[in-house]
């Protein structure tokens, strides 16, 4: 698993980005509580997260095709930083004391923007990095690093940050971090094969949906992904933080702690993946892995302490990450080199098309059903709509082959 780790490009890469997504672990905690001192409804969080999402999601097509036109590592500078700066910006307009919601919200959607592009470029160069036979552990690497520096040693120190210095402090904090980044991106050596001239935009992005549409494994993954997103990221991002402030009387320091248990689930799914290797029939392993984590978020109705909510949310990172291995390895594996970055953005595209609509339909419906309701309804409805895709959508199911 940790081979990948002995080529000098990859440990540049990862350092920056452990470094650099430690500090989104601070921004999480940071967002939600100047959220929330700006406006105490989630319909206040739910705006910032729509306006992230939204700009991501407008901006991925376009971030898909320049990733397969320019050099990956100089797209990876470039969006961080577009991100460092609007962090810069939130965070010296928060300690002035003169930040207002219709700011995060407009500065929120610039660090979608950029993020738009990092990712399906970051995602394209791993194999440029990694030989093929090590690309389960290069994933295995990411979804394990992710979760600890996002979601556990960034969130522990955000909520620390935030409850002693304000959030303010904790945007500043994540804007340096992008500073490594560029600093480790700016050192690699990766020599990238130039890319032909392509067509035009319009039908590069074509190209890409034809290929997409082309693979029954593709199309109904990222179509069963957006509709089960639907239901599921809103109550996850945006009821949990309200409940853990108002319900439980928490602070940015326990709500840091329930992120942070959550990433260590995730990092344990990663590893025990990186371990195990590839499933034999990944298709069936990736819906049942995420459909059965989805049905933990039921159960948060039942919480009434943060550590039921740092439970559940363990056993639900574990099971997306191992998920999410496996995922990641197939796309790097089974798509074209030359398409690699349009289909990641597609795949972003069309697995989280929908969270800015999640996020603006959260404090609706909440408000109608209740909380718990709320939760329980996304549990049940995320999960049933993934493992119902794979019962009936035909092709999609990989049976056992039959022994020689």
């Amino acid at each position: 698993m940790l081979e990948p780790l002995r080529l000098r490009d990859f440990r540049l890469l990862w350092a920056g980005m452990a470094v650099s997504m430690a500090g989104d672990g601070v921004y999480l905690v940071a967002v939600a509580f100047q959220a929330y001192a700006l406006d105490n409804d989630p319909s206040a969080l739910a705006l910032v997260g729509v306006a992230w999402t939204g700009a991501l999601v407008v901006f991925l097509m376009i971030g898909g095709v320049v990733s397969d036109r320019l050099p990956r590592r100089r797209i990876l500078i470039g969006a961080d930083v577009v991100r460092g700066l609007a962090l810069l910006a939130i965070g010296s307009l928060s300690v002035g004391g003169v930040l207002e919601l219709w700011m995060l919200v407009g500065l929120a959607a610039v660090y979608g923007a950029g993020e738009a592009c990092f990712g399906p470029a970051f995602s394209a160069l791993i194999p440029t990095l990694v030989p093929a036979d090590q690309l389960i552990g290069a994933n295995a690497i990411e979804h394990a690093l992710r979760p600890v520096a996002a979601q556990v040693v960034g969130p522990a120190a955000g909520g620390a940050i935030v409850a002693a210095a304000g959030p303010g402090t904790g945007f500043l904090i994540d804007a340096g971090t992008f500073a490594v980044s560029i600093a480790c991106l700016a050192a690699m050596r990766v020599r990238e094969p130039r890319p032909e001239p392509g067509p035009g935009v319009l039908r590069e992005i074509a190209a890409g949906f034809a290929y997409v549409r082309s693979q029954t494994w593709l199309w109904a993954t990222l179509i069963g992904a957006g509709l089960s997103i639907l239901v599921f990221w809103g109550p996850e991002e945006v009821l949990v933080p309200f409940v853990v402030k108002n319900q439980m009387g928490g602070d940015a320091a326990d709500f840091g702690l329930v992120v942070a248990v959550a990433g260590l689930g995730g990092a344990t799914g990663s590893v025990v993946m990186g371990r195990r290797g590839l499933p034999r029939r990944p298709v069936n392993f990736v819906y049942w892995a995420i459909g059965l984590g989805e049905l933990p978020l039921a159960l948060y109705a039942l919480a009434t302490r943060t550590w039921h909510l740092m439970a559940l949310g363990f056993v639900v990172a574990f099971c997306f990450s191992t998920g999410m291995v496996v995922w990641s390895t197939m796309m790097q594996t089974r798509v074209p080199r030359e398409l690699l970055g349009r289909v990641v953005s597609l795949d972003w595209f069309l697995s989280i098309g929908l969270v800015p609509v999640s996020m603006a339909l959260t404090a609706p419906v909440s408000s109608a059903i209740g909380i718990d309701a709320t939760f329980v309804l996304a549990g049940l409805l995320g999960s049933a709509v993934l493992l119902g895709m794979l019962a009936f959508v035909p092709g999609l199911y990989e049976r056992r082959e039959p022994r020689a």
